[in-house]
């Protein structure tokens, strides 16, 4: 479902990108190329800052948000998704976030006001709130990443995991590809 916020802003949704039925999306929402939009996600830029403005959610080309991630912000904040970004299943972006190019936020995973450089891998039920995380780096499963000191406890991602990252944006391109012929 595709709607309109309050402000009267709609979705702009790429040609070649896949959402699906039961996805919601809502207001300053802005879907790239080849994005696939899985069961029951939502996609949320509706909440006015201070000022009464709606910014923005960014989702740049070959990001698969997968079925039950919602994506949302605080009134007033943005959020941008960089390309070939993977949002597994349940994953919860809010927020201020801005999320790089090639990173993974594996199953039930939460990030708010957060900063991720291109390539984190985040693996599944994680809490990352209110930090940085410099490019490559890996937060395991079920760990909370809240300050300075909690960041650099981190490693980087193995190669490993990096090449099963990129395994799930590749996938997700294809079913991207694919349900969006079966449409037409």
């Amino acid at each position: 479902m595709i709607h309109s916020n309050h402000a009267g802003q709609n979705p702009k949704i790429h040609a070649t990108a896949f959402v699906h039925p039961s996805a919601v999306v809502i207001g300053n929402v802005e879907i790239g190329e080849n994005v696939f939009v899985g069961p029951n996600a939502v996609i949320r830029s509706d909440e006015p800052g201070a000022c009464g403005t709606v910014e923005s959610i960014v989702i740049e080309k070959e990001v698969n948000v997968q079925d039950c991630v919602v994506i949302h912000a605080s009134g007033g904040s943005r959020v941008r998704i960089g390309k070939g970004a993977s949002l597994a299943h349940g994953s919860v972006v809010h927020g201020p976030c801005d999320v790089g190019e090639n990173c993974f936020i594996g199953f039930r995973s939460v990030v708010f006001k957060a900063c991720l450089e291109n390539g984190v891998v985040i693996q599944h039920q994680a809490l990352v709130e209110g930090v940085a995380l410099p490019e490559g780096i890996h937060v395991p499963s079920m760990t909370s990443v809240q300050n300075e000191s909690d960041v650099r406890r981190l490693s980087p991602a193995s190669a490993e995991l990096t090449a099963f990252a990129d395994q799930v944006r590749k996938t997700n391109v294809f079913l991207a590809e694919t349900s969006l012929r079966k449409q037409h």
